[in-house]
């Protein structure tokens, strides 16, 4: 499928697209040293967090989704070289308002787990 949404995000800070089906979505993250917070190479939850945003938008896949509201968990520390995959899944769809659970593996881990409530808008939010 066609990636309509999101085309300029950053791979390196946010993540590369590596599936995208009808309401389902993996990307894919390798963490870099200058995402770390402290000299034991803590990745700061920012970077995670915008892994599963990525994977939410592209689960819905529309030019114009945004983000409402995001209730996550962090369960897990990452560090700098961690490889992560994020996995999103439609689980309710009200036609313009759809939400979307999240989770972030790294292996067999879920470092991050979550429910993005996510708007399809009739135009571009900044229009």
């Amino acid at each position: 499928m066609e990636q309509r949404t999101h085309k300029l995000t950053s791979e390196r800070l946010v993540g590369r697209p590596i599936k995208i089906e009808e309401g389902y979505a993996e990307v894919e993250l390798v963490t870099i040293d200058e995402m770390k917070v402290d000299e034991k190479g803590l990745v700061h939850g920012g970077f995670t967090f915008g892994l599963a945003d990525y994977a939410a938008m592209l689960a819905v896949n529309e030019p114009t989704v945004v983000l409402g509201k995001a209730e996550v968990r962090f369960t897990k520390p990452v560090k700098v070289g961690d490889k992560l995959v994020a996995k999103a899944k439609i689980i309710d769809d009200q036609g313009r308002k759809k939400t979307v659970d999240v989770k972030v593996y790294r292996g067999e881990d879920v470092v991050l787990e979550g429910k993005f409530h996510c708007y399809v808008l009739e135009k571009h939010v900044l229009d």
